[in-house]
């Protein structure tokens, strides 16, 4: 059921006290590194390892200027949404949930709604990504193992599923923190393992020929550039940072620039030394996978298969915590209205709804990740449509409005420049990525047994 726009009172931590989705799923007992860790999981992911795809449509000058311009941005971004959440606590307004904060600050009612539906893009997106990539990773296990069995790719997107539904049922963010600090070292154990592996791959006899050139068709490089554009804007992106924010103990006032500063230390580490190590060695033939170029279809593998191995169970241990960091919204939004604040979190009337409720969207995440695996495809999509709107747009928007900066300052036109630049790229982004979409649909049945790149 669709929550409905808040008045102002939701916005007192008085009312909350009736909040079910409040009380249980956003708990605000955390501390800045245990935001630190949730944050670095929502962005440091196995998509990272589509970077190198990425430099593919742009080169590596335009590769690299796209990667830390991102990364500016995004840092600034989120550094002026926790401004705005700080300057409404102080307040005595304290927001929890994006969709509140975009309607309290910018007095629309549709924003409410507006908000509430790219965040479901989001999740819904980066969940079926998850428990695909989650799939594969299995996949490559069993195909190394066993070359010529029968278990296809659905069947371990089942086995995945299976596994989110059972680990979906903690019950607050909060209760996340000790995973999220694994998945953490986990990311950045396999981006050394992969940049190890590329320069192995790079030095070795069976090093592949390197080819950087782009596409010829001027139209056809338009389009990969801003497809490229829209992944690399998704991997950057969360979304809900403001949920983040809220598991924070209160005062919360200043914390989150530490877990900020955290999560872009970790993303500076790996981000570049994967992309570079992977487009050096494969160049316009990088995957959408950088594991699978290491892997090839015919012929040995271009790393050691340890290596190789200990990577791919690193990406599936930490698809499952960025699987269950992703979901907190659906499920803060389902327990708002399923669960009865004045009953405890374990009893007989919260828990079973919890586990029908979760279980049904984790089966929903998963029957879509069977049917289309197209894994960097939804990347650029999910870039375009979702993460551009709320991670490099409303934040600008929602400082301006909030903070009032003259016209004649220097922050108010970079807001306004930022938020102009990135709607022109979210909206070719979506038309390319789009167009991406409907191409590669050609290359594939339902449920198909490869991940189309």
């Amino acid at each position: 059921m669709m929550p409905e726009p808040p008045n102002p009172a939701p916005f007192l931590e008085t009312s909350r006290d009736e909040d079910a989705g409040a009380v249980f799923v956003l708990q605000s007992k955390g501390q800045w590194w245990h935001a630190g860790f949730h944050l670095t999981t929502a962005i440091v992911g196995p998509t990272l390892l589509t970077l190198p795809y990425a430099f593919r449509g742009l080169g590596w000058g335009p590769g690299f200027l796209c990667l830390t311009t991102m990364g500016v941005v995004t840092f600034y971004s989120y550094y002026l949404m926790s401004k705005v959440l700080d300057h409404c606590e102080k307040a005595g307004r304290r927001h929890i949930r994006f969709r509140e904060l975009a309607a309290d600050v910018l007095g629309s009612g549709w924003m409410f709604y507006f908000v509430i539906f790219i965040q479901t893009a989001i999740n819904t997106g980066v969940g079926i990504g998850a428990i695909l990539l989650a799939g594969e990773c299995l996949k490559i296990m069993y195909s190394d193992l066993s070359p010529n069995g029968s278990l296809k790719l659905y069947h371990f997107i089942a086995m995945v599923t299976v596994v989110m539904i059972v680990i979906s049922q903690l019950p607050t963010f909060h209760s996340l923190r000790h995973i999220n600090f694994g998945s953490l070292l986990l990311s950045l154990g396999y981006s050394f393992l992969v940049v190890g592996a590329c320069i192995y791959a790079g030095t070795s006899k069976n090093a592949p020929a390197r080819d950087y050139s782009l596409e010829s068709s001027n139209s056809a490089k338009l389009f990969n550039a801003f497809t490229s554009i829209s992944i690399i804007a998704a991997i950057f992106g969360n979304g809900i940072l403001p949920e983040i924010q809220a598991t924070l103990a209160p005062p919360a006032t200043g914390k989150m620039v530490k877990g900020l500063v955290m999560c872009y230390t970790v993303i500076f580490i790996t981000f570049y030394s994967t992309a570079v190590s992977g487009y050096w060695v494969f160049g316009n033939k990088a995957s959408s996978n950088i594991i699978l170029s290491l892997m090839p279809d015919e012929g040995p593998s271009l790393a050691p298969t340890w290596v190789l191995a200990v990577t791919v169970i690193f990406v599936l241990l930490q698809l499952l915590a960025i699987g269950l960091v992703y979901s907190q919204v659906a499920y803060e939004i389902m327990e708002k209205k399923s669960a009865d604040v004045n009953q405890g979190m374990f009893s007989k009337r919260n828990l079973i709804p919890r586990i029908i409720l979760r279980s049904l969207y984790m089966l929903l995440c998963g029957f879509f990740a069977a049917m289309l695996p197209f894994f960097g495809d939804i990347s650029g999509v999910v870039g375009a449509v979702g993460f551009i709107p709320l991670d490099f747009i409303l934040p600008m928007l929602l400082y301006n409005k909030t903070y009032k900066p003259p016209k004649s300052t220097f922050i108010y036109w970079i807001n306004i420049s930022i938020m102009i630049v990135f709607t022109g790229a979210g909206i070719l982004g979506t038309f390319s990525s789009v167009r991406k979409l409907v191409l590669d649909a050609s290359k594939f049945k339902l449920f198909s047994d490869d991940v189309v790149d």
